[in-house]
């Protein structure tokens, strides 16, 4: 799975992995999230095994996977847990994000019950993908919390020793700030990863090298091109480039706010400009390099 090559004179390509957020989280995204798989235009997808579509969407997943990194994408906000949490979620519908991340930094999470959880949505995973998850992140990025981390850390180590990577969200700043996407989004979210790779490494889990992907989702008339651009903008290998490309259906009209650019990421990604501007940068996507 490549989408792209070296540039002229670059010599070898530089693998990034491209990683669609949000499979399972409607029929709709989980189709352009398989389009793309299947055309080797991105190289991961992280599941949402909470949402109701799961189980229906896994089996065509895996038909369309291929060499690609399918992953756990740890949901803790918005949505409704698997199983009872009567802390988090006493109304059976998790907390929103600004309140998840408060409690994560003022140490009030039921680590226990986010522990058993996040469990549960592994265990959705092996049962209905029949595969452990290649990595794990988290939706709003969770996963790089406070307490959070530790638990996801844990999970990855035991399920896939050396296998199951944990996706860092960490950028040097000066690059974040040369990219200039967001730049003040992406350095607050950068600013977690270095605790998550820090632990990581500490239990043999790989990481990724490098993080880009985040914007404003809301704006009008996005130049979707422009800003994969700039993503790619000092790509080393191993860097995670997320995206949320994916079908409007009614479902995710209803359930949530970023509607419109989903379906400018699918139409850029699965035009033959995406590979041109992979081959331009001097990219090529693909899974996570696993060292040994």
């Amino acid at each position: 799975m490549t989408g792209g090559s070296s540039g002229p004179g670059r010599g070898a390509a530089t693998r990034v992995v491209v990683c669609a957020d949000d499979y399972g989280f409607t029929p709709g995204v989980s189709e352009g999230i398989r389009q793309l798989l299947a055309a080797g235009r991105i190289s991961a997808t992280s599941v949402m095994t909470s949402c109701e579509p799961w189980p229906a969407e896994a089996a065509a997943l895996k038909a369309v996977a291929g060499a690609a990194d399918i992953g756990l994408h740890v949901t803790l906000t918005d949505q409704v847990p698997i199983g009872r949490m009567p802390e988090l979620a006493p109304d059976g519908r998790f907390p929103a994000m600004p309140a998840l991340y408060k409690a994560a930094v003022l140490r009030r999470l039921p680590l226990g019950e986010i522990e058993a959880e996040i469990e549960r949505q592994v265990a959705a995973f092996v049962v209905h993908y029949g595969a452990p998850p290649a990595h794990i992140d988290g939706h709003h990025h969770v996963h790089q919390l406070p307490g959070i981390r530790d638990i996801v850390v844990k999970a990855a180590a035991r399920i896939g020793p050396g296998r199951t990577w944990v996706r860092c969200c960490a950028e040097r700043p000066a690059l974040i700030a040369r990219r200039g996407v967001a730049t003040a989004k992406a350095l607050v979210i950068g600013s977690f990863g270095g605790a998550v790779a820090r632990r990581a490494k500490a239990a043999g889990v790989p990481v990724n090298d490098g993080f880009s992907g985040a914007y404003d989702y809301l704006g009008a008339g996005l130049d979707i091109e422009g800003l994969f651009r700039r993503f790619l903008t000092g790509a080393r290998r191993n860097t995670v480039v997320m995206c949320h490309p994916g079908r409007v259906d009614e479902a995710l009209a209803r359930r949530d706010v970023m509607v419109a650019a989903r379906e400018a990421e699918l139409a850029f990604l699965a035009s033959e400009a995406w590979p041109a501007l992979l081959a331009e940068m001097g990219c090529e996507v693909g899974p996570l390099i696993r060292d040994r």
